[in-house]
């Protein structure tokens, strides 16, 4: 049987004619991509992103924007946000990051134009994160923090992961950690204008990356007390 013959490089580079040209190609459409303008900003999208800027927090909340993804959604914004414990600043106690997405066409999957997503974490005792109902826990926090506040939302989903790390040779002298992390997304019910209520929806999320921080209910706020009982915690989450 003759040996299987295969397509020649025509440079001496190794690329073939076709391929080539096909790579330029690639590159003249990605030039001209860079040079079409950007879209214009939904007046919808402007205004949710507004609330969000101009929402009122709780003090031992740290949140500033940071840089969105780029291809989940048309147009995106993005917070990242840790709780500090009140007694000691340099002490952070729980991270996160919420991401607000926007598809002005409608997205089949969300069943909207609009779209939250999150991700909360932090460190645990131990014998905390050996709770078998931790996960579900903390999973209510969320829904809990937005029905609470009577928020509309559809085709909530997500994730509750703890993992546990022990130490050995040079630094087995730490103790072990336990981390729980929280991933959701969520699509926000529109109100006047197409736009949803987000600055209540960040209130929620903040409520959610306190409980986990294990902070109190603000006093005569909208936490839901007597729900559920916010996990006692004294590490700051691992960094990246």
């Amino acid at each position: 049987m003759a040996a299987a013959q295969g397509r020649r490089s025509d440079g001496a580079d190794g690329m073939s004619e076709s391929v080539r040209e096909g790579q330029n190609a690639r590159d003249m459409n990605a030039a001209q991509k860079k040079d079409e303008p950007a879209p214009p900003t939904p007046p919808a999208f402007r205004t949710a992103v507004d609330a969000l800027r101009s929402a009122r927090l709780r003090p031992e909340l740290e949140i500033d924007p940071t840089r969105p993804p780029q291809r989940l959604a048309p147009f995106s914004y993005a917070l990242e946000a840790t709780v500090v414990d009140p007694a000691d600043d340099d002490d952070a106690l729980a991270d996160g990051r919420l991401v607000l997405l926007h598809d002005p066409a409608g997205h089949e999957a969300w069943r909207g134009t609009f779209r939250l997503v999150t991700l909360v974490r932090a460190e645990l005792e131990p014998e905390m994160a050996a709770d078998p109902m931790l996960p579900d826990v903390c999973w209510s926090w969320l829904t809990g923090a937005l029905q609470t506040r009577g928020l509309g939302y559809g085709e909530p989903s997500g994730t509750v992961t703890r993992a546990g790390s022990h130490y050995f040779g040079g630094i087995g002298d730490r103790p072990p950690t336990s981390q729980i992390e929280i991933r959701a997304s969520w699509t926000p019910r529109e109100g006047l204008g197409g736009v949803p209520d987000t600055a209540a929806h960040l209130a929620a999320w903040c409520e959610l990356l306190c409980q986990i921080a294990g902070l109190p209910p603000v006093a005569g706020g909208h936490g839901a007390e007597g729900a559920v009982v916010t996990l006692p915690q004294r590490r700051g989450p691992h960094p990246s």
